[in-house]
């Protein structure tokens, strides 16, 4: 059972979706405390301009966790993430082919978290526009009592995992050689290689939101994230 764990992002990059992909279970942990200035309420999308921030204002106090950061009451940010989305993407191929669900999304928007918006998001994204059937869970269930890589293993034994699927950046804080000692494969997520697609406003930019990347190739996304390295 190969696990994948990270914090709930708004509309992440393809490589969130790459670990997703790789992982037999994928759980959303939320239960840690939010950080102002980082991937959880934003993300950036091409402008002719440059690259711009898509961001959703939540305040900026971190004595929350990420599951405790309500959305605002207003719902005047949603009304202009769609505006830009529409402005810059709807000449894009397949923007009617998403349309639909995001109009949607911005239009209704009842949820009442930042956690409750993204993980929805991402899982939606993961199933309905990339097509694959991944078993979700979210780390709050599991009454965790530690922290940093301790917690990482606590809720990985939680699931009986054989294997965890991290992404590079962990490697500030995990030790290859706990895992090996707890029995736990090590899996290190390489976001290398990624083929270019038909983008908008040149020079290419990998980091952009997932958006990008399904208002332009569409059912074809999953072969720019994953489906390459099958072909090769």
């Amino acid at each position: 059972m190969k696990i994948g764990i990270i914090q709930s992002n708004y509309l992440p990059w393809k490589g969130y979706f790459d670990l997703i992909h790789d992982a037999d279970l994928f759980i959303f942990h939320d239960d840690l405390q939010y950080t102002k200035n980082d991937w959880r309420n934003r993300n950036k999308i091409k402008t002719p301009q440059g690259l711009a921030w898509l961001t959703i204002p939540v305040g900026t106090d971190e004595h929350r966790l990420i599951n405790q950061v309500r959305l605002p009451a207003d719902g005047s940010w949603a009304q202009r993430h769609w505006q830009l989305l529409t402005e810059h993407y709807r000449a894009a191929p397949y923007f009617k082919h998403c349309e639909a669900f995001f109009r949607d999304i911005y239009e209704r928007m009842p949820w009442a978290t930042l956690s409750e918006l993204n993980q929805h998001l991402i899982t939606k994204i993961t199933k309905e526009f990339l097509g694959i059937d991944k078993l979700f869970a979210r780390s709050e269930q599991f009454s965790l009592q530690s922290s940093k890589q301790d917690r990482v293993l606590e809720l990985l034994h939680a699931v009986r995992a054989t294997a965890y699927v991290s992404g590079p950046a962990a490697k500030t804080y995990i030790n290859p050689e706990r895992f090996a000692r707890e029995g736990i494969e090590l899996i290190w997520k390489d976001y290398n290689g990624y083929p270019e697609y038909p983008q908008f406003y040149p020079p290419f930019e990998h980091s952009v939101s997932i958006m990008d990347l399904l208002f332009q190739t569409g059912p074809a996304a999953a072969d720019y994230i994953w489906g390459w390295r099958k072909a090769g």
